[in-house]
């Protein structure tokens, strides 16, 4: 990965190239962007730079020994570590991150700018609660305990470090803090705020924001070949994630929406016994399905809410711009707060391994009683 594979972010670049030039770096940094944004691909076209042998003036050359194996996400001194749970062919306690290095090189090739959800459909955990187990620190302990292989700097890239279980955590204090020489932590988080703050208190804040909505309908009509009113579209509903502009352009939100429409409506007739099939239903689905659900939950409500006070700037149009308009019938900015909370909520027990059928028919009844 390399800075000119990433679009746009120009300001972001040039801070973090500069901070290389200048011999100005830091040991530990903590990379944050919001979900969808190229906060991971930002850190691994740093790292890149960092260990380039032929620099050039804003991005690293792509073609030396080094540059060639960060391409290929095998270089000796950059070391991962990223949430997995078990699999139908891993153990719980043999999940570490080294079991899954194959799968998370593909990742990496096919959707660097991924988020959890599709690198749980990579490794094969989606119906598992995804974590950075408390053994993981003894790992990341022993991959830098030796010098680094080729001379440069080594470097541990922790994904998602919110997702860390407090006592692993709590093991790579020390070397957080005091790394062997040359050594280089590197922790990208789309939740800073779920993080120890012995954590962030010991690296440098680097915010990734998300990306313009140009940037989105260029990367669309490059990969997706869309037209440029196609593309504007759907950048316009991204709203800078990258992800959802990709899983629209591709229709994942198909089903998402039949079933939103459904349930809304039960919710508004109070049709409960509707209510607790659906509940099986959601619970049936895989983790991946039940979260998307709620965040496209969220996307409509936040439609709603433009519909009503700015239709001129509506994002949504078809099906889903007739649905808004009716549903703006029954709900307001009140509502609409309230509904938000209870998601919000309902996403918090569900990532935390609540009983999705119980979340998900106690988000209902309350749903119900928002609306009517």
């Amino acid at each position: 990965m390399r800075f000119e594979d990433i679009k746009g972010l120009e300001v972001v670049k040039k801070q973090l190239v500069n901070s290389i030039k200048n011999d100005q770096i830091a040991h530990a940094q903590l990379f944050v962007g919001k979900p969808g944004s190229p906060a991971l691909p930002m850190a691994l076209a740093y790292v890149n730079y960092l260990n380039c042998e032929n620099r050039q003036e804003n991005d690293a050359c792509g073609v030396c020994a080094s540059c060639s194996k960060n391409q290929k996400f095998i270089h000796p001194d950059l070391h991962f570590v990223f949430p997995v749970s078990a699999t139908k062919d891993v153990k719980s306690d043999e999940a570490l991150s080294q079991r899954f290095m194959k799968e998370w090189r593909q990742f990496l090739t096919d959707n660097p700018f991924g988020d959890l959800d599709i690198w749980s459909e990579y490794y094969g955990g989606e119906n598992k609660q995804a974590n950075i187990s408390k053994q993981e620190s003894r790992e990341i302990i022993k991959g830098l305990s030796l010098k680094s292989f080729e001379g440069g700097y080594k470097a541990m890239i922790i994904w998602l470090p919110e997702y860390m279980h407090p006592n692993a955590a709590n093991g790579i204090l020390k070397i957080l803090e005091e790394p062997p020489e040359k050594t280089l932590f590197i922790l990208v988080s789309s939740n800073s705020q779920r993080l120890l703050t012995t954590i962030t208190s010991r690296t440098q804040r680097v915010n990734i924001p998300l990306f313009a909505d140009e940037d989105i309908q260029s990367i669309l009509i490059e990969k997706n070949g869309m037209t440029e009113q196609q593309a504007a579209q759907i950048a316009n509903l991204a709203d800078g994630d990258l992800n959802t502009a990709l899983r629209i352009a591709t229709n994942v939100e198909d089903d998402s929406h039949d079933f939103f429409v459904n349930w809304m409506r039960n919710c508004h007739s109070r049709n409960f016994t509707e209510l607790v099939n659906m509940a099986d239903t959601f619970h049936s689905s895989n983790k991946l399905s039940q979260r998307s659900l709620l965040k496209y939950a969220l996307n409509i409500f936040r439609e709603t809410l433009v519909y009503q006070n700015a239709p001129e700037i509506n994002r949504v149009n078809g099906n889903i711009l007739g649905f808004i308009q009716k549903f703006s019938g029954s709900i307001n900015e009140d509502k609409v707060s309230s509904m938000t909370t209870l998601i919000d909520e309902a996403y918090f027990h569900l990532e935390r391994n609540g009983s999705p059928k119980m979340i998900f028919l106690d988000l209902s009844l309350h749903l119900a009683a928002e609306i009517r």
